[in-house]
């Protein structure tokens, strides 16, 4: 469904692919609301993105290397939705500044041009349980 490379998608097709991501976050949360674990969340959200065509990454590692040094600091990502945009799920009160640092690391050294963060223990996800995050890769592709 959306196999295009990078430097042919548009932003406009990436904010679709987010707004997809978003609503299928909403089902999951509606289905089973707010108390459970972070994996069953990501379990559920992968398998609905996954029957709906789009291409799944889960728990995938994110290299590092530091001026020629490969360091396995066992970083890992929730979900990689097209091998476009980083989802980071949480499960928390509610969503502190470390969770932003952490995802938009997670964009840097990957390159991707968009993240999103939901967290799952919240009354209504698209008011207050979650938010997006575009990158240089987003910014530099065209509008339409």
């Amino acid at each position: 469904m959306w196999f295009k490379s990078l430097n042919r998608m548009t932003q406009k097709e990436i904010n679709k692919l987010s707004y997809d991501i978003i609503g299928f976050a909403i089902e999951v949360h509606k289905e089973l609301g707010p108390g459970l674990l972070e994996s069953v969340y990501e379990k559920c959200l992968a398998h609905l993105l996954l029957q709906n065509g789009y291409t799944v990454s889960r728990q995938q590692s994110v290299p590092l290397n530091f001026r020629g040094l490969d360091l396995d600091c066992e970083l890992r990502f929730d979900l990689m939705v097209n091998n476009l945009i980083i989802v980071e799920l949480k499960t928390v009160e509610e969503l502190i500044p470390i969770h932003e640092a952490q995802l938009l690391t997670y964009l840097k050294l990957l390159k991707k041009p968009k993240g999103i963060l939901i967290n799952f223990n919240c009354t209504n996800i698209f008011k207050e349980g979650q938010r997006t995050f575009v990158t240089e890769y987003f910014r530099a592709l065209a509008i339409e």
